[in-house]
């Protein structure tokens, strides 16, 4: 295994940030993409005659990213950072291109296959170059920035999409991403540095191959599972869910048995990055849960237009967009364990003042609650990212940054599953019991309820594991990077 230079861990790149505005532009581009797709679906359900079928130009995506997020970081560890991210924006921009020419459903469904496979690359080793390029004290501030660049592409998302949409047509969603994915790669090939790679180590295809069959199998049992066609009781999804789980303990049974694993569970023994990684768990579900849950407050419950109700919704990224590069200033001068537990805490206490929703609220009620919902959040985000990076040797710091990752689409998918399953079941037990559908107002705004209640302590479950990290020594030399097994401890 080559390890590089102490100065090359321990010191900045000079070109730190033009490196992270790079990375900042890719991240923007890929998130866009991820956003802006949503607003269309009507529009390509109608053109392509794709009916009920058309969820899966989104799931396909999702699938795709999700199963093989851990496999992209563990090859930029094996074939360097910088190679895999160029690649990655050459097989997006393909995927895009291919998108906008589709000439049916699953034409389309094909493409976004690659085009998430192409994100994924972006998406896992991102963070990855940041975490190379900065110091250890100052990524919190780093991915603080990344994290608005994130908050803006999902707030901008639906806005450019429409535009493109009414003047242009669902093809040009997909065709704007060519110029300016050409643009990022020239960029990317100009400005990254090499990074550090790991030799003489075979790929251990069997562990991805499991983990990418058990990952695809799961998630597809969890996005069927609340679907009313379906049900959590459907022989299919059962069967999905069961086969998943198994593929999953048989890859990491075999990962502790296999001398050069895709993922080294010693990883896991490191108390800041576990902690880190399931406190963002935590709350990515609840995230997650809300995305779900929320629009239909809106529309159906308050009766606003999709346009109000989208512009009602801006207010948590917008909030984020502002907050999470305060919080990566904060990172630097406060200890991670107290700033992203005190985050959690205050994303807690928004998602209960949302379980008592109701309908005599206003556009209010709904905007102060998720500003304070993303408020907390903003807090948390970075400087957890941050500390499971620090905490992370530099061998294994792709796969790190692609964890982090992986934990965010995962919690997002289970979010949507245990909301919807919370949701349903309280609203059809009401209904049973009060004698009327379960569509009336009384039994949704009750199972809102227990969804949110369900979030909220989550959430407090993510806050509370945030603060077992402990406090971890700042780092004061060279030395200390890459002395330990902490390749630098987390604030």
């Amino acid at each position: 295994m080559s390890i590089p230079p102490v100065s090359a861990v321990a010191s900045s790149s000079p070109n730190k940030w033009i490196i992270l505005g790079t990375i900042m532009f890719g991240t923007f581009m890929s998130t866009l993409d991820s956003s802006i797709v949503n607003i269309a679906l009507p529009t390509i359900r109608r053109e392509l005659n794709a009916g009920d079928s058309v969820e899966w130009i989104v799931l396909c995506y999702l699938l795709t990213t999700t199963s093989t997020l851990l496999i992209m970081g563990k090859l930029s560890d094996w074939v360097g950072r910088r190679q895999l991210y160029i690649t990655g924006f050459c097989v997006f921009v393909l995927g895009s291109l291919l998108c906008g020419l589709a000439w049916n459903l699953w034409s389309l469904v094909s493409f976004r296959v690659l085009q998430g496979l192409g994100a994924a690359m972006i998406y896992a080793i991102g963070p990855a170059i940041i975490s190379d390029a900065f110091t250890p004290q100052e990524r919190g501030q780093a991915l603080g920035l990344m994290g608005s660049v994130v908050a803006a592409g999902a707030s901008a998302g639906p806005v450019i999409g429409g535009l493109l949409l009414g003047k242009f047509g669902w093809s040009s969603i997909f065709f704007v991403n060519v110029p300016i994915g050409l643009i990022a790669i020239w960029r990317a090939w100009t400005i990254l540095p090499e990074s550090p790679k790991v030799t003489g180590q075979r790929f251990d295809l069997l562990g991805a191959g499991l983990f990418l069959l058990g990952v695809t199998t799961l998630l597809t049992g969890l996005d069927f599972g609340p679907e009313p066609r379906y049900g959590w009781d459907n022989t299919l999804v059962i069967g999905l869910l069961s086969v998943g789980g198994v593929l999953l303990l048989l890859f990491l049974f075999w990962e502790m048995r296999v001398s050069e694993p895709m993922l080294r569970l010693s990883l896991f023994r490191i108390k800041p990055f576990t902690a880190a990684i399931l406190a963002a768990f935590c709350g990515f579900v609840a995230s997650g849960g809300n995305l779900f849950v929320i629009p239909f407050f809106l529309q159906q419950l308050l009766g606003l237009n999709p346009e109000r109700a989208g512009l009602v919704l801006l207010a948590g990224p917008l909030t984020l967009s502002i907050i999470a590069p305060l919080g990566g200033y904060l990172s630097s001068r406060i200890s991670t364990r107290w700033l992203s537990s005190i985050g959690l805490l205050i994303t807690a206490c928004g998602y209960f003042a949302f379980s008592f929703l109701d309908t005599s609220w206003d556009w209010k009620e709904v905007i102060w609650r998720s500003s304070l919902v993303s408020l907390g959040f903003g807090l948390f985000q970075s400087p957890n990212s941050s500390s499971a990076l620090n905490a992370a040797p530099l061998a294994q710091r792709g796969i790190a940054s692609s964890m982090i990752a992986f934990m965010r689409n995962l919690g997002f998918v289970v979010g949507i599953a245990l909301a919807a399953a919370v949701w349903y079941s309280t609203r059809n037990r009401y209904a049973l019991a009060h004698d009327v559908t379960p569509e009336s107002t009384a039994a949704q705004l009750l199972g809102m309820h227990y969804a949110y209640l369900t979030m909220a302590g989550l959430v407090f479950t993510g806050a509370i594991i945030s603060f077992t990290r402990g406090n971890t020594p700042k780092i004061a030399s060279p030395v200390a990077v890459t002395a330990g097994p902490m390749s630098g401890a987390a604030n």
